[in-house]
């Protein structure tokens, strides 16, 4: 695997102590890769990532993996605050959301499997932990984006993914209240969300729901916690035991 070296001057010393547990993808979201890479080497711009990966599989790299890269912003994993002290981030090249978003390659996400195999092996980062920007800030986030492959990645372990068995289950939408509400919220924040058990089906409950369902049912991400949404959960939250 080849790496150009792309140094950012964005970065600093880990937080704490210091040895990465989570592996969080993004999508650059600007028009090309010169874009992209030429914002995270930017002292003004005051962001980076630790690699950039084009849609050709080119691999750069700005911040060295050992400091801590400045590319998760305000944000809430597991309980944690500072991710960018816990974390790998990823970039890769894509329009986004703004700019025509599309499909992701098939050997920008074979380069994408290949380094993040290497990163989860360095660090022993656990599978619930290779997560998305939206999983961390649902609430200013939507990347890497409902055609990010997911489950492709899973099967190559990478991440992790579960097709439950989905049994009746009346939909939880925004507006409900009471303990099936406080459950779900409980069973998100559980697995790793930031969202408290109030058990009222809020604006922030919607959005974690939605952010949930883009990862792992990216067929529909309306923020209804439908039978399946819920069933998933479920699934996920029963391998906690084995994935750390």
């Amino acid at each position: 695997m080849k790496i150009i070296e792309r140094a950012s001057p964005n970065f600093n010393e880990r937080v704490g102590e210091g040895v990465p547990d989570i592996l969080i993808m993004h999508y650059t979201g600007m028009k090309s890769c010169e874009e992209a890479v030429a914002r995270l080497t930017s002292a003004e711009a005051r962001v980076s990532s630790h690699y950039t990966v084009d849609e050709d599989g080119t691999i750069y790299r700005h911040v060295p993996e050992e400091l801590r890269a400045w590319h998760a912003g305000v944000s809430h994993w597991r309980g944690e605050t500072d991710i960018n002290s816990r974390s790998v981030g990823i970039e890769i090249v894509n329009p986004g959301h703004e700019f025509g978003y599309r499909a992701f390659l098939d050997v920008q996400i074979a380069a994408v499997m290949e380094l993040s195999r290497g990163i989860i092996s360095r660090h022993k980062i656990p599978a619930r932990n290779v997560i998305g920007h939206s999983d961390i800030a649902p609430d200013r986030k939507t990347d890497p984006g409902e055609l990010f492959p997911w489950r492709q990645l899973a099967d190559a372990g990478i991440g992790l993914w579960v097709t439950p068995k989905v049994r009746d289950a009346a939909p939880l939408v925004r507006g409900d209240a009471g303990d099936r509400v406080a459950a779900l919220q409980v069973g998100l924040a559980r697995y790793g969300y930031g969202i408290e058990p109030t058990g009222s089906f809020d604006e922030r409950t919607a959005l974690v729901v939605g952010a949930f369902q883009r990862h792992f049912r990216p067929a529909l991400f309306d923020g209804v916690a439908d039978a399946e949404t819920q069933a998933i959960l479920a699934a996920l939250i029963e391998t906690l035991d084995v994935t750390a």
